[in-house]
């Protein structure tokens, strides 16, 4: 067995640092952009201690599992629903709609309708837990 006991000067660079920090940045560079990027503006409620002493019109619609629509309960398609909220608006202007999207609906539906009242300038929530509860 021979053993090398001269001296050569290194001639390569190890990589493998400077990819562990490329990667490190990338990394940092998605998370940062990602955070930046922002969907769709709601205009979230500030909660209050008083109550309300003002009786407006509340309208709940649902987005049933295959993307219909319920209006109160009564099933409608965009355009009626879009002319039964105008004319709810006609007949109060502060009137609210609450929006309660099927946990199996496609999503655009919902946005839809979220899209609709936002043309409509009505008051919306969504709804998050069972209604009537």
């Amino acid at each position: 067995m021979q053993v090398q006991n001269e001296v050569k000067p290194i001639d390569t660079i190890n990589v493998t640092p400077m990819l562990d920090l490329a990667y490190v940045l990338l990394v940092v560079f998605i998370l940062m952009t990602t955070a930046s990027v922002q969907g769709m503006s709601i205009t979230m409620p500030k909660p209050s201690n008083k109550p309300s002493t003002e009786k407006h019109d509340l309208k709940i619609v649902q987005v049933m599992e295959g993307g219909g629509v319920l209006i109160n309960g009564v099933g409608v398609t965009l355009d009626e629903l879009e002319a039964q909220l105008l004319a709810a608006k006609g007949r109060d202007a502060q009137m609210s709609v609450a929006i309660k999207g099927d946990a199996r609906t496609q999503y655009a539906s919902v946005v839809a309708v979220i899209d609709l009242c936002n043309k409509l300038q009505v008051n919306m929530g969504l709804v998050t837990a069972r209604i009537g509860t």
